[in-house]
Order: structure tokens, then sequence, then C-alpha cells
């Protein structure tokens, strides 16, 4: 009995022994084949471009395929699902952002916990939206907004892409903190609610960046602020509402992350590829003609950032009531 408890005790140390040898090298070898890269909206959105521009870099520097798959459906929820549900090994990633935050809040019966469940791996940029109106509002900055707004309570329709999106909740912030009384007039999409944006139908959005900004660019919007605690090199002479609403700041987020249980030494390869693409001059400009900032930083600091942002959404959602459509 104490020889054959010996021998599996000797076996058992010289299994774990391959096990912990073996990790990093199959993490150095890592990927061995295509990687999907799942992203929760369709083609042509700015999460889909950041996931292309991502999954482009991390082939050309780690020498295999990062496939883009688009799961487009109950905000994101469908795509950040599978990943929840895929096996641990590194060949599914999300790219993660702001739905995933407020999701956790908009939608109390999910069948997953995002902050539970999934293993963030790094942030790849920061996106400001943009406080816009139609030209022919009469306030020409952010002041003149908000006294417009104090003096006809609910006169200003504030359009946004649907109830629970980022433009939407930029704009619930802002009237939180300014004390306005604004209606919100959801569309179910950036493209119908710029065409009635631009054509006066509605008055002002909080919207994303690179959907507005050739709009911008065109005279056919003008900008108020841009969401960002600082402004945006994308938009140099347009002020940041913290400017003028001290504390405020409503940006967009992306970045990547992996099913819960993925090895460490995948989640720390991977980090450190985003990292390097973080600083290569071609991926910056990419990022930067977005009018995104980079997020460089450790699997933690992205989980911090992840952290805060579902905090944040939670209190903005619970203060105004938000329900989904």
């Amino acid at each position: 009995m104490r020889v054959a408890r010996r021998r599996f005790l000797k076996l058992a140390a010289t299994s774990a022994a391959a096990v912990a040898l073996a990790r990093p090298a199959y993490a150095r070898d890592y990927p061995q084949r295509p990687v999907r890269i799942l992203v929760g909206f369709a083609p042509g959105g700015t999460t889909d471009i950041s996931a292309r521009l991502v999954a482009q870099w991390l082939a050309q520097k780690l020498g295999q395929s990062f496939v883009v798959e688009n799961r487009p459906g109950a905000s994101s929820d469908i795509a950040t699902e599978a990943v929840v549900h895929a096996n641990p090994d590194g060949y599914t990633l999300l790219m993660a952002g702001n739905p995933n935050a407020i999701n956790a809040t908009l939608f109390p019966d999910l069948a997953f916990n995002f902050i539970r469940d999934i293993a963030p791996i790094a942030g790849l940029m920061r996106v400001p939206n943009v406080m816009e109106v139609n030209p022919a509002f009469p306030g020409r900055t952010i002041p003149a907004f908000i006294a417009d707004a104090k003096a006809h309570p609910g006169a200003i329709n504030v359009t946004s892409a649907g109830t629970g999106t980022t433009a939407h909740l930029a704009g619930v912030l802002f009237a939180m903190m300014t004390g306005v009384r604004m209606t919100h007039v959801p569309y179910r999409g950036s493209s119908a609610m710029l065409v009635d944006l631009v054509a006066g139908q509605v008055q002002a959005a909080f919207d994303n960046m690179p959907s507005s900004i050739a709009f911008i660019r065109a005279g056919k919007l003008r900008a108020l602020g841009v969401t960002t605690a600082a402004r945006s090199p994308a938009l140099p002479d347009v002020p940041a509402v913290g400017e003028f609403v001290p504390g405020y700041e409503a940006s967009g987020w992306f970045g990547l992350a992996a099913p819960k249980g993925t090895p460490l030494e995948i989640i720390s390869r991977l980090n450190e590829a985003v990292n390097s693409g973080l600083t290569d001059p071609a991926l910056k400009a990419k990022l930067a003609d977005m009018g995104g900032t980079p997020l460089p930083g450790s699997p933690a600091d992205f989980a911090a950032l992840i952290n805060a942002e579902t905090e944040k959404a939670a209190r903005i959602i619970k203060f105004a009531g938000v329900k989904p459509e």
C-alpha cells in the first residue's frame, strides 16, 4: 500500500510539473489556428471597425489569422453570451465596449454576468461622443444651450440611436449634472437619427464622434463640445463639455476580452501584443482618424475601467429610470 501510494504521489507530482511547464510553452505557441473576435453589431460601425483594426494588427504581430465575426442583436448581448460560453482557450474573443457596461443594469435578467464571466485582456481606445446641434439651433455654446434648456424645459429634442445607448446616457448624464430637462427622441440606429438631425427634425444629439465627424467638418452639424475629459485632437477647436460642466465625462471605450478561465499566459500574450500596437504609428493614426485615444495598460487596468464604467452606467440608468425598448 505504501509503495503504491508513493508511486501515485510521485506520478501526481510529475504530472503537475509537466502541466506547469507546458502552459507557458502553450502560450508561446499560441495562436496555432485562426482566432475569432466576436462583434455584437453589424459591419461598418465603430465597434466593428475597432475590431478589424486590432485583428489586422494581431495577425501581423502573432503570425496567425484573427477573424472578425459579426453577431448583431440585443445591443451586443448575443455576441457576449457566445463568448461567455465559448471554450476558454484563447480562440474566441470579444470586442467589448460601453454596451456591455450599460446592459449589466439595463437588462437585469441576462443569462450571464459580464464582470464575473469575462476575462479582460486589454483596452484599445477611448472615443468621444460629440454634443452637437443642427446649425439652425440658436445656441452656439454649451452655456447658451443650458440657458435655453432651462428657459424652455422639455422643448429641446435630443436624439440618439436608441434607448440605453451610449449617446442616450451621455445626454441623461448632461441633464443630471446641469439640472436641465430635455425630450429624448430615440431612433433605431445612428444613420436615420443623423439624417433627421441634419434636416432639423430634431435639434441636438450626443452622438459617437466617428458617426458625426464628417457632418461636423462639412458644416451640416455644429459641435458644441466633446464628452471626453479633455479636448479631442480630431476636433481641437471644440471644447470639452467638462470645461463648462465640471466632472462631466461620457465617452465610448473599446477593448478585448475573453471567456473567464482563459489561461493567464494567453491573456498576457494578447495584452502585450495589443499594447505594442498602441505605440505603432500606423495603428495610432488609424485610431486618431476615428477620434480615438489609445488605452494602454494591463488586464487589471482594463478590468478597473470596466468596473468603473458599469457602476457609472448603473447610476445614470437608475437616476433616469431608463427602461429597455
